[in-house]
């Protein structure tokens, strides 16, 4: 049975979709979690939904770096030495290369890679971490690995993090911390809902079939995510967890 009971863990993006459902599932199984996000009232909203107590919320914007570590830190000291972390938080980036400006990319690497590892920069910190190590996850993209078009500058944030999580996973394995990624095809969540109600019928037919067991759900990924965070995958570090429903199989 997997538990996270007595853990501390921090959730980005966990306002929707897939950070909010992981936040909910690690609270069912024992943790304590501490929501980051940019929309205060949705944080609350997906705090209220937590079992357990000792929950705490922290609006911020990931990548105003010196005010979110300043926040951030004084937070921690109250919170407690963190054993988890899972970056979910991200932007999803559609444009053809001859569209696709130098500002489109940085946007899209600033929060899908740079706050990502920002983050873990601070929470590792000795003060910041609990001394019995612990588990980082990355939520990355089935399109890191595979090609799609029009995906170039969000394929390339997402297997960047595939390649930091395999230096990560080496350099923090003396601290018996474990970095490991998790590449999703398509789930449901607002995002992707708002993407597909774009689409003609044809459309979403075709990417339906991209999916030989279906468009996933967001409890497909937290489930994944405890896991990797649970003390049952311990001996689990530097790899990509493929859940993506079949997608790449074809």
């Amino acid at each position: 049975m997997i538990s996270l009971n007595n853990k501390r863990i921090v959730i980005t993006g966990a306002s929707s979709g897939i950070g909010s459902a992981t936040a909910e599932l690690c609270a069912a199984l024992g943790a304590k979690v501490l929501l980051l996000g940019k929309d205060e009232m949705r944080l609350t909203q997906t705090c209220t939904r937590l079992k357990g107590e000792g929950h705490v919320i922290l609006a911020t914007d990931l990548t105003s770096y010196d005010l979110m570590e300043e926040n951030l830190t004084a937070l921690l000291k109250t919170f407690g030495q963190v054993d988890g972390m899972v970056h979910s938080a991200g932007i999803e980036m559609t444009r053809p290369l001859k569209m696709l400006k130098p500002k489109n990319m940085q946007d899209v690497f600033e929060i899908n890679v740079t706050a990502g590892l920002n983050l873990a920069r601070i929470l590792t910190k000795s003060n910041n971490w609990c001394n019995d190590g612990g588990s980082i996850v990355y939520i990355s993209s089935i399109v890191g690995e595979v090609g799609q078009p029009g995906k170039i500058g969000y394929s390339a944030s997402k297997g960047a993090l595939i390649a930091a999580t395999k230096s990560m996973a080496l350099e923090f394995a003396n601290k018996r911390i474990r970095v490991n990624c998790i590449l999703p095809a398509m789930v449901r969540t607002p995002m992707s809902e708002n993407l597909l109600q774009s689409l003609s019928n044809e459309a979403r037919d075709n990417i339906e079939k991209m999916h030989p067991l279906g468009i996933g759900a967001v409890e497909d990924v937290s489930s994944a995510c405890c896991f990797l965070l649970s003390d049952v995958s311990k001996w689990i570090t530097g790899t990509a967890m493929v859940v993506d429903g079949g997608y790449s199989a074809q």
